[in-house]
């Protein structure tokens, strides 16, 4: 995977959150949380599930989730 993003954290999903339009992640990063509201349709595109791994992208003021 390559981006522009410099801020790119390794971690594993440690939640979903479901809500009407969008769902919450919480990445966690060797003990640090990070959340992300995305959409449904990017969770499900993403395959994105607790305990999987995925990364944390920060860029400015938006945090990016992203797998290989």
């Amino acid at each position: 995977m390559k981006i522009s993003a410099r801020n790119i954290l390794k971690g594993t999903v440690k939640s979903i959150t479901d809500g009407a339009i969008n769902s919450e992640i919480v990445i966690d990063v060797n003990g640090t949380e990070i959340a992300s509201q995305i959409s449904k349709a990017s969770v499900d595109h993403l395959g994105l599930k607790v305990g999987k791994p995925a990364y944390a992208v920060i860029k400015i003021d938006n945090v990016l989730i992203g797998v290989d």
